[in-house]
């Protein structure tokens, strides 16, 4: 691959900068040349005796820790999914389970997928998760998808009607938008769907996934490292991140309402990518 100029690079997403940098190829993203396999379609991998372990233990781990921690409503999801504990969850059960909780359904994919692939399934309601897991040295950390990061972490709050919706509307702002507004709702993801946090009685909870998933994020978000600002689309949308990290900046929305409001509000009003009705 040519080397790209600093000019060039900037309106690349986080995670392809981190791909042409040769931090990690399964960062680098993924243009499909055919539709992906949905639901009953999706063929689950014979996984081994070890792969089943460490989702045994990464749940596990998890499920400990969140109570408390993690909002009402992704523990609800997480009820709702009825993950099991001792092996791998099927792709196409879980698919059926979002299709009867807010009418979403699962997609399998190879790896992490090209933002215009990736902001078309989210329109139609479908969710692209990868179907291999991570390896036993990235227990607590891995910068690359993976299946417990999108099982564990993504599906509990699509679960959740407001985040449901909010989450396609995501994906239909995204596939009209171009240029910098490409690059600010990438930013707003980031600080929304995978490292939001939101009030509940009083005190910040965890809905996004990258936390969710995170052993360590779970601790650092709620701790006394982090800078937690008021939840704000324009101020989020310009605020730079790294995917390589534990995050220094993360946003606290009111409510899961607010998150779906605000964002139609700011997606339609001051970025003209939804319909402003």
């Amino acid at each position: 691959m040519p080397e790209s100029s600093p000019e060039s690079t900037q309106s690349l997403s986080a995670y392809e900068r981190a791909g042409l940098e040769g931090k990690d190829p399964r960062c680098i993203p993924i243009k499909m040349d055919q539709p992906l396999p949905v639901g009953a379609e999706i063929i689950t991998p014979e996984y081994r005796p070890d792969e089943h372990q460490i989702w045994e233990h990464l749940y596990r781990r998890q499920r400990e820790i969140l109570p408390g921690r993690a909002c009402e409503a992704y523990l609800h999801g997480l009820d709702k999914l009825d993950l099991p504990h001792h092996q791998i969850p099927r792709l196409s059960d879980l698919s059926e389970r979002l299709k009867q909780a807010t009418h979403w359904q699962v997609a399998r994919t190879p790896g992490l997928l090209h933002e215009e692939d990736f902001f078309k399934l989210l329109s139609q309601r479908v969710f692209p998760s990868t179907d291999y897991i991570r390896q036993a040295h990235e227990l607590d950390y891995t910068p690359a998808p993976d299946l417990f990061h999108d099982i564990f972490g993504h599906m509990p709050m699509i679960t959740e009607p407001d985040f449901a919706d909010f989450y396609q509307m995501y994906g239909q702002a995204s596939l009209h938008a171009t240029g910098e507004n490409r690059r600010k709702l990438e930013r707003f993801h980031w600080f929304t769907v995978e490292f939001g946090l939101v009030y509940e009685n009083g005190e910040p909870r965890i809905y996004g996934n990258g936390i969710a998933s995170s052993y360590n994020e779970t601790f650092h978000a709620l701790g006394d490292e982090v800078e937690r600002r008021p939840f704000d689309p324009a101020k989020m949308a310009e605020q730079e991140y790294e995917v390589w990290h534990l995050q220094p900046v993360l946003y606290v929305v009111e409510s899961l309402e607010q998150l779906k409001a605000e964002f139609k509000r700011w997606a339609s009003q001051e970025l003209g990518l939804l319909p402003s009705a």
